[in-house]
């Protein structure tokens, strides 16, 4: 076998004839570092990494114990298999050697054959170790893959099934996209929880999921709908919290939230509930504002759509009325990111004057 591939020990005591035995019995089968004191073998280990270390107890200035609590201490050393090879013969010394972290003690004077064995067996041990790691270190890995993976697919689901209600409203998808990444922003920027923000972030694009069940002579009408018209306009908020209701995890109970109360106003004036200020909740006083704000910026059946200065005016004048104050106090301070979102997303927007 090639000496490159041969495990290699670090053989530490300060008597040399001990070193040399040592050294004749285990040459053939590793390649042998050796220091004679402690202080050498805690400058050499980390550079030679050894793959066991075989160390005397009893050394001047820093003893075997002392020697092995160091390396124990040190993340890059700390796995580092250590035997002990003592004189001493004292229980007690047994006990301390184990306390300082070793895996074996073998008293002096060594049965050479002995020696290989218990050498041989502890490498064979941390081979086994080591490959458990690795093992569970690939097995971790890809369940992290699989989750991310899971909850990619979710959030495509997600979006894919919120661009079903979108499309008979609007034409493209790229309204749900802007205005989740618009709701992250905010809800970031106001302190929520990092829950909370990727739940509003994830959910917020069910708002309208609720419109699948407006019939389409309501939802695309190219002009303002009369007053029975707007009321079946309405249902959408309580068919879609119907539609995501009974939802066991937190995420789909977000979303009914967002379906249920994005269009309450901070007045008390919106719908379904009439709910005002904070009792309206946060996700919905979010995905609220930036749902009016891409609607205002983006082209529908109904109206051109308007410049962003004018939907800006227009989220400003509407500050406490529609709208809660702190949210839009965060909106109007992220304008540039706001902006940002827009135009990397901006398919189904048009430079148009507002429409009268």
């Amino acid at each position: 076998m090639s000496t490159s591939n041969l495990p290699r020990i670090l053989l530490v005591d300060d008597n040399r004839p001990n070193l040399k035995i040592l050294i004749g019995a285990l040459r053939d089968e590793y390649k042998i570092s050796v220091a004679t004191n402690g202080r050498q073998a805690l400058d050499m280990v980390e550079a030679l990494q050894p793959d066991i270390i075989l160390l005397d107890v009893m050394m001047p200035e820093m003893n075997g114990y002392q020697v092995c609590e160091k390396l124990k201490e040190n993340p890059n050393t700390a796995d580092i298999p250590v035997i002990f090879i003592t004189a001493l013969t004292d229980s007690s010394e047994k006990a301390r050697a184990f306390q300082a972290g070793g895996v074996d003690f073998i008293t002096k004077p060594v049965e050479l054959i002995e020696v290989k064995a218990r050498v041989s067996t502890h490498l064979a041990l941390e081979r086994a170790q080591l490959s458990l790691k690795n093992q569970n270190a690939t097995l971790e890995q890809r369940v992290q893959e699989r989750t991310r993976e899971l909850s990619d697919t979710r959030i495509d689901l997600i979006r894919r099934l919120s661009m079903a209600a979108e499309y008979r409203d609007t034409d493209t998808g790229d309204h749900i996209l802007r205005m989740s990444h618009y709701c992250k922003l905010i809800a970031d920027n106001m302190g929520l929880s990092h829950d909370l923000c990727e739940e509003i972030y994830v959910a917020s694009p069910m708002h309208d999921v609720g419109k699948i069940g407006i019939p389409d002579h309501i939802l695309r009408k190219p002009g303002k709908l009369d007053p029975s018209e707007w009321e079946i306009m309405k249902t959408h908020t309580t068919i879609g919290a119907e539609i995501l209701s009974n939802g066991k995890y937190s995420l789909l109970q977000t979303a009914r939230t967002i379906a249920l109360t994005h269009h309450e106003r901070w007045d008390g004036k919106g719908y379904p509930n009439g709910l005002a200020g904070k009792d309206i909740p946060i996700s919905g006083r979010i995905v609220g504002l930036c749902d009016v704000f891409d609607a205002l910026t983006s082209v529908r059946p109904y109206k051109a759509a308007w410049p962003v200065d004018k939907a800006v005016e227009t989220i400003c004048e509407e500050n406490g009325t529609h709208f809660d104050p702190v949210v839009v106090e965060c909106f109007m301070d992220l304008q540039p990111e706001v902006n940002r979102i827009r135009e990397a997303h901006e398919t189904d927007m048009a430079a148009a004057s507002p429409s009268e």
